[in-house]
C-alpha cells in the first residue's frame, strides 16, 4: 500500500512538472511595455483660406469715361496714390455753375439786407408800416437760406469733381483691372474697377465641426470664450506645398453661430505677413497645438483593427493575453492618444499582436 501511495505521489508530481513545462513551452517571448501618463503636445489640422486684413473693392462714385489708368495689375500702391482718372469736364462745369449760383445768392442776400435796413429806418420814423419791414426781413431770411443752399451745391460739385480722381484708400496690392481707358463707368456698376488688398497682415479662416468645437471649448479654462482664446497657444500654418509658413499666428475670433448647412463654425486666426508671401485667395492648413498633461500613448504597431474597432493585447497578472478594445482620442505620428479602455500601469504587447491567441502566456522580453 505504501509503494502504491509513493508511486501515486510521484506520478502526480511528474504530471504537474510536465504541465508546467508544457505551459512554458507554449508561452511566447514578446516585447511588452507598461503604459504611463506623459505631457504630450497634440496637433489638429484644419483646411484654411487666406484673406488680406483689408480687402477693398475700388468703385467709381461718379459716372464718366475712364481717362487714365495709373497702375498695373499686381502693383503695390500706397495710400493716397492715384489709381484711375475719370473724364472731369462735366464736373468742372458743375463746379463753375455752382460758384456762379453762390455769387448770385450772395448778391441777392446783400440786396435783401439793404431792403431790411431801409424799412427799419422808415419804420422808425413812422414813414412805413411794420408789415413792409417784416416782409423785407422775410425776404432776407429767404436769401440767406438760398446762400446756404448754393454753398452746399458748390460743396457737392467739388466732391463730385474730386471723385473723378480715384485714389488708393490703403496700402496694398492691386488685383485684376477689368476696365480699360474709354470704358464708361458709374456708381451703379456691379463690377468693381479693381480690388485692393492690404496684406501686411492676413486672416486665415477655417472651420471646426461641432465635435471639434466642443473639445476645444473643454480643453481651456476661462469664464467665457474670449477668456479661453487668450490661453490658446499660437497656431502655425502649413502652405499648399506642405512647407511651413515662418510666422506663427493667433486665433482672434470664433463665430457666434454654426452654419446650419455645414454643421461647422468659422474661426479666424491672424498672421503677420511682412514679406507679402501670402495673398488673398491662398490656401493652407492651420495647425492647432494643445498640451495634454496626462496623455497615454499607444504605439500604432501595438494595435489591431477588427470591424472598425481598435484592440490591444493586454497582459493580466498571470501574464495571460487579453484582447482589449480601446477608444482613441487622436493619432500623433506613430502613436495613438488613448481616450478610454486602458489606464496607466497596464501592460500591453508593443508589436506583432496579430497572431497572439486569447489566453496565451506571454513572457515579456
Amino acid at each position: 500500500m505504501k509503494y502504491l501511495i509513493i508511486f501515486a505521489i510521484a506520478g502526480l508530481s511528474f504530471s504537474c512538472v510536465s504541465h508546467k513545462q508544457e505551459e512554458e513551452n507554449h508561452s511566447s517571448k514578446l516585447s511588452v511595455i507598461s503604459l504611463r501618463e506623459d505631457s504630450v503636445t497634440l496637433y489638429t489640422e484644419f483646411p484654411a483660406r487666406i484673406e488680406g486684413k483689408v480687402n477693398v473693392n475700388i468703385r467709381p462714385q461718379v459716372e464718366g469715361y475712364i481717362q487714365k489708368i495709373f497702375i498695373e495689375e499686381g502693383a503695390y500702391v500706397k495710400a493716397g496714390q492715384p489709381l484711375f482718372k475719370i473724364d472731369d469736364r462735366q464736373y468742372i462745369e458743375q463746379v463753375n455753375t455752382a460758384k456762379a449760383n453762390l455769387n448770385a445768392a450772395l448778391a441777392a442776400l446783400k440786396n435783401a439786407q439793404l431792403e431790411v435796413d431801409k424799412y427799419t429806418l422808415l419804420s422808425g420814423n413812422n414813414v412805413t408800416s411794420d408789415f413792409q419791414l417784416k416782409a423785407a426781413q422775410a425776404q432776407y431770411e429767404t436769401a440767406q437760406a438760398n446762400v446756404e443752399q448754393q454753398r452746399a451745391a458748390l460743396e457737392a460739385a467739388n466732391i463730385n469733381f474730386g471723385f473723378t480722381l480715384i485714389k488708393s484708400p490703403v496700402d496694398g496690392f492691386i488685383g485684376r483691372i477689368p476696365k480699360r481707358i474709354g470704358s464708361l463707368v458709374s456708381a451703379s456698376d456691379m463690377q468693381a474697377l479693381t480690388t485692393l488688398s492690404d496684406i501686411s497682415e492676413v486672416y486665415a479662416y477655417f472651420s471646426m465641426s461641432e465635435k471639434d468645437f466642443l473639445r476645444f471649448n473643454t480643453r481651456y479654462e476661462g469664464k467665457d470664450l474670449a477668456d479661453k482664446l487668450l490661453k490658446v497657444k499660437d497656431v502655425s500654418l502649413k502652405l499648399a506645398d506642405d512647407s511651413q509658413y515662418p510666422y506663427s499666428g493667433k486665433i482672434q475670433m470664433i463665430n457666434g453661430e454654426f452654419d446650419t448647412n455645414t454643421g461647422a463654425i468659422s474661426v479666424r486666426a491672424m498672421f503677420q505677413n511682412p514679406n507679402h508671401l501670402l495673398r488673398t485667395g491662398n490656401t493652407g492648413r492651420i495647425i492647432l497645438p494643445y498640451i495634454e498633461n496626462k496623455a497615454i500613448q499607444i504605439p500604432v504597431l501595438a494595435t489591431l483593427d477588427i470591424q472598425d474597432k481598435i484592440f490591444v493585447v493586454r497582459l493580466n497578472q498571470e501574464n495571460k493575453a487579453e484582447r482589449t478594445a480601446i477608444t482613441i482620442d487622436a493619432k500623433q505620428g506613430d502613436y495613438y492618444i488613448l481616450r478610454a479602455g486602458l489606464k496607466a500601469g497596464d501592460r500591453i504587447v508593443s508589436k506583432d499582436v496579430e497572431t497572439i491567441k486569447e489566453g496565451s502566456i506571454i513572457q515579456p522580453e
